[in-house]
């Protein structure tokens, strides 16, 4: 059971990691993501605190490193909702 839980924390951090178009903005939001996932799922083992740090990190460096072309999920809400610099990034017109 122990291990089940930081498994589904990391495939949760990985399916929300790819928030942003910018690189920095994927960090940010991987790690924010990353740490509430990560505190929830420590709360359940007993220790909030070490999960919160383990979540935020791996959220962190998958956000880092997911590529905006291939997993989009839209812009941040305080970027600017432009599909110019989409296009520019990737060379095609963003999904619908």
């Amino acid at each position: 059971m122990r291990a089940i839980l930081p498994a589904a924390g990391c495939a949760v951090a990985l399916f929300l990691a790819g928030c942003g178009t910018y690189q920095g903005d994927r960090l940010a939001s991987g790690a924010l993501i990353g740490g509430a996932g990560g505190a929830a799922i420590g709360a359940m083992a007993g220790n909030p605190a070490m999960g919160a740090l383990a979540g935020g990190l791996v959220g962190g460096v998958v956000g880092a490193a997911t590529d905006p072309c291939s997993v989009n999920l839209g812009n941040p809400i305080w970027r600017n909702q432009n599909s110019d610099d989409y296009w520019r990034r990737c060379g095609h017109a963003p999904p619908r």
